[in-house]
């Protein structure tokens, strides 16, 4: 892989690895949402965190962002193709974490001793 290559990795796990990408994902692996919809599925996050983490997934292509001209203005998000296709690549590592939670802290209790 040329260099070029290993920054685009880097930059998916990094948006994969986000601490909301994957909740916000997982609720509009469902279909089109408002924001505040949004951030009732997503127990915990904030306004500020949500708009953040939507608009990363705007800018990568993976969602889009419809906006109304009504009264009150409605706003609604919804993953294109390529986002699908990367909630349904992200899918397997969250899968992997819930089968070995266990084995995983086990490991670093292990390592990081009874003091810790």
């Amino acid at each position: 892989m040329e260099a070029t290559q290993f920054e685009m990795v880097h930059e998916l796990l990094d948006l994969a690895g986000a601490r909301w990408t994957v909740d916000v994902l997982t609720v509009l692996r469902s279909g089109r949402y408002r924001f505040n919809e949004i951030a009732r599925e997503v127990n915990g996050i904030s306004q500020k965190q949500l708009t953040l983490t939507l608009r990363n997934l705007q800018r990568d292509g993976f969602a889009t962002r419809m906006a109304f001209a009504t009264i009150p203005p409605r706003v609604e998000y919804e993953l294109t193709e390529l986002g699908v296709s990367f909630a349904d690549s992200v899918r397997p590592l969250g899968a992997f974490a819930v089968r070995n939670r266990d084995s995983i802290e086990a490991a670093r209790r292990e390592f990081d001793g009874p003091d810790a």
